[in-house]
């Protein structure tokens, strides 16, 4: 249901980026300048990094847009998306190089003295089929994978939100119950191998505010090994507010010893949607907006950071006349940034 890596197009786009970054030493500015550099548009803008220690690439999909409104002579459209080039968003590895993608961002993000943030989201059986479905043919081939990433982050600085979802649709009855084993065991392999690396934070992914209880989810983040993470993250890809992310967080944070965790407040500034099919509602839904921006400095202390993990602008998957899932959608990316 995540939508950000459902195109095999995106997909290739990612593998490109993160060879580009490799191979050019591409940085966002120099780490004393202020700046996380202009690319054509003039997209980036670095913010404090007490506040915002993360990464913002500086040819990410928004960044190219202002540039091409910028060309377009288009400035009021450029400003808006603005709103969301000059913030650091996730970046998803893809399942074909991880090894040169994760090196690729978190090489880049060394050289600008600052924290690359990545999304794992391969594991088998992903999405319930859903428009984000597929992942990695089986465990072996997702431990391989997993084993990439690690290898290309190496000792570099890496905040890891893993696999979204997955851990969600073991309690709610999506993934079916034969490859239940297989995922605990997973999630488990990738927390250890990636909690080994000296200069990276684990969070697994937890669900939402809007789709249960913590009672019900808590024994899964423990099975999945919670207590080597670094914590967890709530909201990926959802739009429930800050607060209503933080009540929940607080609650699960409670029954799993104490882990702290990170809030996507990517697109949640409007709340959730509540019209039309309540199955689809997460799905491009109408009239939302941007969330607060990233930052370490959150209204409670068991919140580590609010972060944009879902990449504003890029779709859920086909549905509202959005395309293909993860595919940067211009539109809707105004729309999120004009209702901000």
């Amino acid at each position: 249901m995540y939508g950000n890596r459902g195109a095999a197009g995106v997909r290739a786009t990612a593998v490109v980026l993160g060879a580009a970054l490799l191979i050019a030493g591409c940085t966002s500015g120099d780490a004393d300048d202020g700046k996380d550099g202009d690319d054509a548009g003039g997209a980036s803008t670095r913010q404090p990094r007490a506040a915002t220690p993360f990464w913002v690439n500086p040819h990410g999909n928004a960044a190219e847009q202002v540039a091409a409104y910028v060309r377009d002579g288009r400035e009021a459209e450029a400003e808006a998306i603005r709103k969301i080039a000059e913030q650091p968003t996730a970046e998803w590895i893809g399942p074909e190089n991880p090894r040169r993608e994760a090196r690729g961002f978190t090489e880049a993000a060394a050289k600008a003295d600052r924290t690359a943030l990545l999304v794992l989201y391969n594991i088998p059986h992903r999405d319930c089929g859903q428009y984000s479905g597929g992942g990695a043919a089986d465990g072996a081939a997702y431990r391989a994978w997993v084993d990439g990433v690690a290898e290309g982050i190496g000792d570099r600085s890496a905040t890891v939100i893993l696999e979204p979802d997955a851990l969600l649709h073991l309690v709610d009855g999506c993934t079916p119950d034969e490859f239940h084993e297989e995922r605990y065991a997973l999630l488990g392999y990738a927390v250890g191998k990636l909690t080994s690396l000296p200069g990276t934070a684990v969070y697994l992914d937890a669900g939402n505010a809007g789709w249960g209880h913590p009672d019900q989810i808590f024994e899964s983040l423990n099975r999945a090994g919670i207590a080597e993470a670094d914590g967890f993250s709530v909201n990926v890809s959802n739009f429930y507010s800050t607060e209503e992310s933080l009540a929940y967080g607080k609650e699960l944070s409670a029954k799993v010893g104490g882990k702290h965790f990170v809030i996507d407040t990517s697109r949640n500034g409007n709340g959730p949607y509540t019209e039309g099919d309540p199955g689809e509602r997460w799905c491009n839904p109408p009239g939302r907006a941007l969330g607060e921006t990233p930052t370490t400095e959150t209204a409670d202390p068991s919140a580590d950071a609010y972060l944009w993990i879902k990449r504003p602008g890029e779709s859920d998957g086909e549905c509202k006349g959005g395309p293909r899932a993860g595919t940067w959608w211009p539109a809707y990316a105004l729309q999120l940034a004009r209702a901000s």
